[in-house]
């Protein structure tokens, strides 16, 4: 057999099945123009909710400042070299000692990317010996993580304490033969759901089972508690939280990530984190840029009550106009419909083409089959104007699903 033979006979895999209608519209699609709320798409202007842009850092004046100072002080090549050897700087170090004492940890160490950095904690926290328990909704860069541990993995129902409590019981029992500890990994925001992981619940479970906790906050960081440290914060279990990771994709606007902890195990994971060793360090425009985000989110709240403000007016206007939101209880704005695929992909053109509306969609095998999710994401970028346009798109939109007009009016890319 052929190695590439698989590629054919597999229809592209789950998602990329749907490639040849799919490319360049509903999948990879092609927004122009300042990053923001009104952007343009196939020639014309859309007010976009596809942006994890929370804060509305991207286009901060200060923000677009830093890094075209930055760029020009240093260029895209400095520092040059893995950390490690030739490419650490003060400038790394301070963000790094910001970033720990802000979201509650002794220490935090920088990440060039969110995706390949959760792989790599995980590869570096546990050998063969340790047992994984973690929540089923996990993000794929856990589930990748999860597939190059070598030891058992257990996964618990999502949010289900109940599930929790027994494959914690289950890995302890292992251990106790193997030698090894166990890390349980959950999030702190669900980022398809919108819910927050029971951050809280799941550490009063350390009264009952010997665990470490990581958690992803990639959605939580900058947008949840009191002053934007994170859901740890929100759930005032700070402490409890043993690897806290963050990253700079949301509400910084940026590129790379953070894992904070106690200092010893942050400088364990500096010299055994093999994706951060043998990778180039972070150019030095990304952390000053960063640093110039990480002070505006800081220093501004007023950015985070906007983001909440048009949160709660859109979650509210959307809820009282019948639309299922589930279970969200964050920024994260799902909308889940009864629908097959002809109908998520007709409905999703007529809001594009009829009402200048572009967000998100999510089809089978992302969700069950049988659902639509059109996944809104809020940003302190926009207007109540902007929102009081949505609602009156989604319920035309809403009226005519119901009525089998997006079945009888199917559409083509």
């Amino acid at each position: 057999m052929d190695l590439f033979d698989k590629i054919t006979t597999s229809m592209g895999g789950p998602l990329g099945q749907h490639q040849k209608w799919s490319h360049g519209y509903f999948s990879y699609p092609k927004l122009e123009g300042e990053i923001g709320p009104h952007m343009q798409f196939n020639g014309k202007e859309h007010l976009v909710w596809s942006l994890n842009n929370y804060l509305g850092l991207a286009n901060h004046p200060e923000v677009r400042a830093a890094d075209t100072q930055a760029a020009a002080d240093y260029g895209m090549a400095y520092p040059m070299g893995a950390r490690m050897m030739s490419g650490n700087s003060i400038h790394h170090e301070e963000l790094e000692a910001g970033l720990g004492q802000f979201v509650g940890k002794e220490d935090a160490y920088l990440l060039n990317y969110g995706y390949q950095g959760m792989v790599s904690i995980i590869d570096s926290l546990v050998n063969r010996n340790d047992v994984i328990v973690y929540d089923a909704e996990s993000h794929a860069c856990i589930i990748d993580g999860l597939r190059m541990h070598m030891g058992k993995r257990f996964v618990y129902q999502h949010n289900d304490l109940e599930s929790c409590e027994k494959q914690l019981d289950r890995a302890t029992r292992l251990v106790e033969q193997s030698g090894g500890g166990i890390l349980l990994i959950t999030e702190g925001v669900f980022g398809m759901s919108g819910a927050q992981g029971k951050l809280k619940e799941i550490i009063a479970l350390k009264d009952k089972f010997d665990f470490r906790i990581l958690v992803d906050d990639a959605h939580g960081f900058g947008t949840m508690g009191k002053t934007g440290a994170g859901t740890h914060e929100e759930q005032d279990c700070v402490d409890g939280v043993d690897v806290y990771f963050g990253t700079f994709a949301k509400s910084m606007a940026g590129i790379g990530a953070f894992v904070a902890g106690d200092k010893a195990v942050i400088d364990y994971l500096r010299y055994n984190m093999r994706s951060q060793i043998f990778a180039k360090a972070l150019p030095m425009p990304m952390v000053l840029g960063l640093k110039k985000r990480f002070e505006l989110l800081k220093s501004q709240p007023q950015l985070r009550k906007n983001l909440w403000q048009i949160t709660n007016a859109l979650q509210a206007g959307l809820r009282e106009r019948g639309f299922d939101l589930g279970v969200t209880n964050t920024m994260v704005t799902p909308v889940f419909l009864k629908g097959d695929l002809y109908e998520a992909t007709s409905l999703t053109r007529d809001l594009r083409e009829n009402y200048g509306i572009f967000c998100s969609i999510v089809i089978y095998p992302v969700i069950p089959k049988g659902l639509i999710l059109l996944r809104l994401i809020p940003t302190a970028s926009h207007t109540l104007e902007d929102v009081q346009r949505t609602l009156d798109a989604y319920s035309e939109m809403g009226e005519k699903l119901k009525a089998g007009y997006y079945r009888e009016n199917l559409t083509t890319v």
